[in-house]
């Protein structure tokens, strides 16, 4: 199984400036989305950052997926796990280290969905609520949890899906890598079928995008249109902050 990719990134309607960033390497089989926050264009600066150091961790980190590629276990799947964690993990030392150093970008974040593709197998690690979807045939399914108060309102059954969606708190992050030098990540596996596709992208495409309608949007055989026609359905509904995607396609080699 190979991955290919189509990525684009715009600062939509109301944004001055794009705090995301975005990788899509297919020769890594690395995908990333960051949604950085922060004033004095510190946002950008934490999300160009991390996605650069996760980059970084990945390639110097191939011994390991190559482990798993070679002789797929529970033990090797398990350190494939551990390289995303700690990937992330390295990128939030970092951002909290430069915060530290200079006095406008101090509390500065991003948050961050990453998936890398080895032997048949996604493995994605998630902080914040930029969110990656798997598009399997005609439905879709949210694969990430976002890290917001809304979401543990949702989950403690203060509030339902209808009010969260309307919750002025919705952007609310609760986990955020470079604020703390440390943070919780959460790490997924999905076993990949041929014709998957997967969606990683920022607030500012899925705070637009109803669930059931995904398919159909991800539908066009041209992943970059595919693209295309998130964006512009972004902004045609408001585009009220940057809005960055990442479509993915998993083919049988």
């Amino acid at each position: 199984m190979f991955c290919v990719s189509a990525a684009t990134t715009d600062v939509g309607r109301w944004r001055e400036h794009n705090e995301d960033a975005y990788l899509a390497d297919d020769c890594l089989q690395l995908y990333v989305v960051a949604d950085g926050m922060g004033g004095h264009a510190a946002g950008e600066v934490a999300a160009r950052e991390a996605v650069e150091v996760v980059s970084g961790m990945i390639r110097r980190g191939e011994s390991i997926l190559g482990a798993y590629a070679h002789c797929p276990s529970d033990e090797t799947l398990s350190g494939v796990r551990r390289l995303v964690e700690s990937s992330i993990q390295a990128a939030a030392y970092m951002v909290f280290g430069i915060a530290q150093q200079e006095p406008d970008q101090k509390g500065m974040g991003t948050t961050i969905t990453m998936m890398v593709s080895v032997r048949g197998t996604a493995i994605i690690g998630s902080v914040g609520d930029s969110r990656a979807y798997l598009i399997r045939g005609e439905s879709a399914y949210q694969v990430t949890e976002d890290h917001t108060l809304v979401q543990l309102q949702m989950r403690a059954g203060l509030i339902t899906p209808l009010q969260a969606r309307k919750s002025l708190k919705g952007n609310v992050i609760t986990r955020a890598v470079g604020p703390r030098e440390y943070v919780q990540v959460d790490t997924y596996v999905v076993p990949l079928q041929s014709g998957d596709r997967f969606l990683l992208c920022s607030d500012g495409l899925h705070g637009y995008l109803q669930l059931a309608e995904i398919p159909s949007l991800a539908v066009d055989s041209n992943l970059n249109q595919v693209c295309s026609a998130l964006i512009e359905l972004a902004n045609s509904r408001g585009g009220k902050d940057n809005i960055t995607c990442v479509v993915v396609e998993a083919r049988a080699t």
